[in-house]
């Protein structure tokens, strides 16, 4: 099967919606499937106002349509909102394509943060650019009652995985220097991902921030104390998390977090507020603490077994992800078939 993917988030970018993609499509490929992915290194960019790390991209939609003629795709799948989106939801409905999305972020909450943007407007977007979709995917049944309330009925809950093979168990040797228990966080130093409630927090032993983003500088000379390990990726990323005791996640504003995953397959317990994205993650008393006194989630996260985190991790694979998505693609030709039917 030839899939187009469109998405306005990818690499050089460390995130979610990169890192579900990024595992997916591999696992997809090594199933004998062949992707095109149209993304913002395709095309001329802006950065995103307020978010430099958001690369945009100018005017994409001639040359997307372009690319998915030539590519003549069996499955178009759209990830993000974004002008990418955008172009390759128009080349669809232009063309009466099924298309499927994807609602990775809280995009209405981000877009309220960052640009004062009222969220009444935003979930008409949402409800606009989703609702003529075969399927929204989302990451949590929570994200899913959100959207049924905001008025989707179209909305498919798709699980996420961890790669095993890397986020794992390892030698305790890189904070060897540093007072335990040791809290850690992993992930962009953003607004919405709320790192100062951790920061703040009056805890014994030591705290690590494992990432980097527009927040960095400014944190990183307020809190002198905190160390900061910056970006790492694979098997160094899943070091850092290894040598800790508890992680910490402190966002109010994620749809699922798959960091939390990571976590606990290499051993780690999670802390977090009970909000959507980790109420859908963390097994309470069993691979986390949820609490609205974050602190106490902390101190409760500490006392937890990791080898019962790990055991949780390991039921959550790639590979299962990828099938899940596979089986709610709508192909172009078995549409066109139904229609054929149909009159």
């Amino acid at each position: 099967m030839k899939i187009a993917l469109l998405s306005d988030a990818w690499q050089p970018q460390i995130n979610g919606v990169v890192r579900t993609w990024t595992q997916v499509i591999a696992e997809l490929e090594a199933m004998g499937h062949e992707f095109v992915v149209l993304h913002p290194g395709d095309f001329r960019t802006f950065r995103a106002p307020r978010y430099p790390e958001i690369q945009l991209a100018i005017k994409p939609g001639k040359r997307i349509a372009r690319r998915l003629d030539a590519f003549n795709p069996d499955v178009i799948h759209v990830a993000t909102e974004g002008p990418i989106g955008m172009a390759g939801r128009r080349y669809c409905r232009r063309r009466r394509l099924p298309f499927t999305t994807c609602y990775h972020t809280q995009f209405p909450h981000y877009m309220r943060a960052y640009y004062g943007l009222p969220t009444r407007l935003t979930y008409r977007f949402i409800r606009w650019f989703h609702g003529p979709a075969e399927a929204v995917l989302v990451p949590s049944a929570t994200v899913g009652r959100e959207l049924n309330d905001a008025g989707l009925d179209n909305v498919k809950v798709w699980c996420r995985g961890v790669d095993t093979n890397i986020f794992k168990t390892y030698e305790r040797t890189l904070y060897e220097d540093l007072a335990r228990p040791i809290f850690v966080n992993a992930g962009r130093v953003a607004r919405e991902k709320n790192i100062e409630a951790f920061l703040k927090l009056d805890l014994p032993g030591s705290k690590v921030i494992v990432g980097d983003g527009p927040l960095r500088a400014d944190l990183e000379q307020r809190y002198p104390g905190v160390y900061w390990a910056g970006y790492r990726h694979g098997e160094d990323l899943a070091r850092h998390y290894a040598d800790a005791d508890v992680f910490v996640f402190p966002s109010k504003t994620d749809t699922f977090g798959v960091v939390m995953l990571e976590a606990n397959a290499c051993g780690l317990p999670v802390a977090a507020y009970r909000v959507t994205g980790p109420i859908d993650v963390v097994r309470e008393g069993e691979t986390g603490c949820l609490n609205d006194d974050l602190k106490q989630a902390c101190l409760d996260a500490a006392r937890l077994d990791p080898d019962r985190c790990i055991a949780y991790a390991q039921e959550n694979s790639w590979r299962k992800c990828a099938e899940f998505i596979l089986d709610e693609f709508v192909p172009i030709t078995a549409h066109r078939s139904a229609r054929r039917v149909r009159v």
